[in-house]
């Protein structure tokens, strides 16, 4: 049997393992509303598998995956070969033309000594994919480490202009100079002809080694050239990432301590400047505080606070979601047992909407939800959006390393959030079948999904049941997949 079919085989029977979700009715409100379960099984997909086998790294590895679709493409991109320590053996990527049923995918070169041919840097991580339709190019942006244990490192895009068939050698978007340590880049690009910064492409990351400031790079040309744009400098920002709206207005969404909060900042003059808010802000225009507890089972979870999602519909409503706890507990002050998933959504990226409960499952129930992804299908907005949410769950939020289910979730809404359905995609898996990185057993901080022709394209991480363990050629069986769910379908 060829070996991309006995893949597709087992990415199939442990589609079959997959569960109904639960499902409740909650008080209905603004994001409140019915919520049922969705009785049909999506089709699951291999995107790619790891096919490094370097010393220092997990082998048959594949964590933290990133989309974008334009048209009828959808691009993932996701380290490849995890070490304990710090990023990955390379960065990969893969891209399908049918919903999301087949990819094809291949590894930048040039970026570590791993790559073919080989690149400056030890090690990569940091994935996140954007297109340019201004100029028909996919970037692929990352972080390339030096030295490890982590040491921050340079911020860079590779470029495609052939619908990601192919990646070119990386372009420097910032080297990182002695005292500072870059993390956590994202990419943005202005894709509306009628916008006045239509072709821009904006990318952000923070500097662990000036207290977390904030940083914001601009290209004009495709990814070819990019210039740092002014951003005040009393920022904590950690796991930021951005959308631009049609009017051009880029808003970025970050988490900012302390308190812990998430906030925005904005640009109305194609990434010139930056206006927000410093570390002693509290006024009305922070988006929310946050409350959330780290997931148990020995995972890295995300960084804390978590990262938030966000992602824009047809008119530029902003959309952003994240772990929280408020819905679970008696007072400001009780202790945080369990997450759900809470949403607030904004006309400017400056007034939000209270943080509101999708109602996944009861508000008694022992689920933990963490690391979502959102996505709103770019043809719909208002009252007739229609979202999608990957995520992870544990069934009991008190589990441990040896009882903790980790199961891929979906929930979704055909009416702006009035109603959802959900469902689970994968699982259940043990933390012990993925890598253990010194923050924990890692499927990634981040994840991803997007829309195609109306339907639903998460990408997530599953693994098949083993110790992986570093080094060892056989050990470890963790891939990327997708799914293709078709909205409105029950």
């Amino acid at each position: 049997m060829p070996r991309s079919l006995i893949f597709m085989v087992v990415a199939l029977i442990a589609s079959l393992l997959a569960a109904d979700a639960d499902h409740a009715t909650a008080e209905r409100g603004n994001w409140e509303g019915a919520v049922s379960g969705r009785s049909l099984q999506p089709t699951i997909a291999v995107v790619s598998e790891d096919p490094y086998t370097n010393p220092g790294t997990y082998h048959r590895t594949q964590v933290e995956p990133d989309t974008f679709s334009f048209g009828s493409k959808t691009v993932s991109i996701f380290q490849s070969g995890r070490s304990y320590r710090c990023g990955a053996s390379n960065i990969g990527w893969s891209v399908s033309n049918d919903v999301g049923l087949t990819w094809t995918h291949g590894f930048l070169p040039s970026t570590t000594v791993h790559a073919t041919p080989p690149g400056p840097w030890k090690r990569a991580t940091d994935p996140v994919v954007a297109y340019d339709a201004k100029h028909d190019t996919w970037l692929a942006l990352g972080l390339g480490i030096r030295s490890c244990p982590f040491s921050g490192g340079d911020i860079f895009v590779s470029r495609s202009t052939d619908g990601a068939q192919t990646f070119g050698e990386p372009v420097t978007v910032q080297q990182e100079q002695q005292s500072e340590l870059f993390d956590r880049p994202w990419i943005a690009c202005d894709n509306t002809p009628t916008s006045p910064f239509y072709g821009n492409c904006y990318v952000l990351w923070d500097d662990e080694g000036h207290h977390l400031r904030l940083h914001t790079s601009t290209s004009p040309n495709g990814g070819l050239t990019w210039s740092q744009a002014e951003v005040r400098r009393d920022t904590r920002v950690l796991g930021g990432q951005s959308v631009v709206q049609p009017n051009g207005t880029v808003v970025i969404v970050t988490p900012q301590c302390c308190p812990t909060r998430i906030d925005s900042f904005i640009s109305r003059d194609g990434g010139a400047t930056y206006s927000g808010h410093g570390t002693n802000y509290s006024g009305p225009l922070a988006i929310h505080e946050v409350r959330a507890r780290v997931a148990r089972g020995r995972l890295r979870w995300s960084v804390e606070p978590p990262v938030p999602s966000s992602d824009i519909d047809a008119g530029g409503n902003v959309y952003v979601v994240w772990p929280d706890c408020r819905f679970r507990n008696a007072g400001p002050k009780s202790r945080c047992t369990h997450n759900d998933l809470v949403v607030s959504t904004s006309p400017d990226g400056r007034h939000w909407s209270p943080a509101a409960r999708i109602p996944i499952d009861p508000k008694h129930s022992s689920v933990d939800h963490f690391l979502p992804a959102i996505a709103v299908d770019p043809t719909t907005s208002g009252s007739s959006a229609h979202i999608a949410v990957v995520y992870y769950f544990y069934p009991d939020a008190d589990c441990a390393v040896a009882t903790c289910d980790l199961s891929v979730g979906f929930t979704s809404s055909i009416d702006g959030g009035a109603t959802w359905s959900s469902q689970q995609l994968a699982g259940p898996f043990r933390t012990t079948w993925f890598p253990l990185t010194s923050s924990g057993y890692m499927v990634g901080d981040y994840f991803s999904v997007s829309f195609v022709d109306g339907k639903a394209i998460p990408v997530f991480i599953v693994g098949t049941e083993g110790t992986c363990e570093l080094g060892d050629v056989t050990s470890c069986n963790v891939r990327t997949a997708s799914a293709t769910i078709p909205l409105g379908t029950t």
